[in-house]
């Protein structure tokens, strides 16, 4: 049963290698932001959440709220109400609390569906990168956080990596999302690359690490750039 299980998971998993970091985040969207693309979506639809974000305040370097405004959501008219940053006035506990209270509400409301599979949200559309300890979404490695089945949103008080308070999705609700893209690049990163997604060498694919246990209900994508994907 447990390869029956993994054999589908692979057959939902595309990998995409491109010459270069710049190709790959063209193919990305990054277009969108320019016409005529900009003017031809129906922004209003869409809902922006954060997979995971740092305990710090929205205009602190660290937020990931900011690189996402800064790089992207500045540019487009998504409506304001739509975009849901974290209350960055609350603890990491408190935090989470009310990240997942958002999105129950909006389930209630009928705006985010329910896996029919899981029960857990059912996001259109997830967006992971992963470090070099093959950590996504801030679950790390050996953490607790990465064996909860139960919350929807957790927090973390010792990132490994700074800052070390933050909230993340877990594990069931990353899954249950219609289509997931893992977007790696360059070189520091490529031994985790090879660790997740090699075969066939007596080292190769390692479910062990938190990014071998990501999967979709729908689709899962990896993009890579030349460099990442160079010990495949």
């Amino acid at each position: 049963m447990a390869e029956e299980e993994e054999e589908s998971k692979m057959k939902k998993k595309k990998v995409e290698i491109f010459d270069t970091e710049e190709e790959l985040a063209v193919s990305l969207a990054r277009k969108l932001k320019e016409p005529p693309y900009v003017c031809s979506l129906d922004w209003s639809k869409w809902h922006v959440f954060w997979l995971d974000e740092r305990v710090v305040p929205k205009s602190h370097p660290d937020s990931n709220y900011k690189l996402a405004f800064d790089g992207f959501l500045s540019y487009v008219p998504i409506p304001v109400e739509n975009v849901y940053a974290i209350n960055d006035a609350l603890p990491a506990e408190g935090a989470a609390e009310d990240y997942e209270n958002c999105v129950r509400q909006l389930v209630t409301k009928k705006v985010m569906p329910l896996s029919t599979i899981t029960g857990f949200p059912a996001f259109d559309l997830m967006l992971l990168g992963m470090g070099p300890d093959g950590h996504v979404a801030s679950l790390f490695p050996g953490h607790p956080l990465l064996n909860e089945n139960e919350r929807w949103v957790t927090y973390i008080k010792d990132s490994p990596k700074p800052p070390p308070e933050r909230i993340t999705f877990t594990f069931p609700v990353i899954n249950s999302s219609k289509y997931l893209a893992v977007v790696v690049a360059g070189l520091g990163e490529v031994e985790a690359v090879r660790k997740v997604l090699g075969s066939g060498d007596g080292d190769g694919h390692d479910s062990r690490l938190p990014a071998g246990m990501v999967s979709a209900e729908g689709e899962l994508t990896w993009f890579l750039d030349k460099d990442a994907a160079s010990k495949l």
